[in-house]
């Protein structure tokens, strides 16, 4: 039996954003609420984001797992915290994706290289699959090189920060906000 073809206008359009650096101040693995200080300005932003049609959706690489920092469990309590954070402030987010290996872990079942790990797309391409998202209408926001996925179609942002180098596109958050 053939599946109907989605009409891609139908689709939604998401904003991807990283979570450390991006959403919240970039300290060493954050994994509890009290790690986390929000970014200035991200909640506007979001707002902002929501208010022209994005769905928002969390995707973060965390190395912390396979390196023994924290567990799967301790990342799940976080992003439901942070969800909660947001629905307080009158946004959703609509999932937090997260990829727990890392070639170099400590922790044998997440020594490995992944498809899900920034940049390779495979978080992108699970959030669109699940939550019906047309990539061509999509951007991610990150702060890192490793967070312009390795996507044709879906255009990355990188902010400013210790890690981008010259390799950016623009100063802060809010200058985002132009860009989308």
């Amino acid at each position: 039996m053939n599946k109907p073809v989605q009409n891609s206008s139908l689709k939604k359009k998401a904003l991807f954003l990283d979570r450390d650096g991006i959403i919240n101040e970039d300290s060493e693995y954050p994994f509890k609420p009290e790690h986390i200080v929000f970014k200035k300005g991200i909640f506007k932003f979001c707002k902002s984001a929501i208010d022209k049609g994005y769905i928002l959706v969390v995707v973060t690489n965390q190395a912390g797992i396979a390196k023994g920092y924290y567990s799967e469990d301790d990342v799940v309590f976080l992003h439901k915290w942070m969800e909660n954070k947001f629905r307080e402030q009158g946004i959703p987010i609509a999932k937090f994706y997260y990829c727990p290996f890392h070639i170099e872990g400590t922790i044998e079942q997440y020594k490995k290289d992944s498809p899900l790990r920034k940049p390779k797309p495979g978080m992108i391409l699970l959030a669109a699959q699940e939550l019906d998202i047309d990539l061509k209408k999509s951007i991610m926001i990150g702060d890192k090189p490793s967070d312009r996925i390795e996507l044709k179609e879906l255009k990355s942002i990188i902010v400013h920060s210790n890690y981008s180098g010259d390799n950016y596109d623009a100063e802060n958050i809010a200058a985002v906000e132009e860009m989308i």
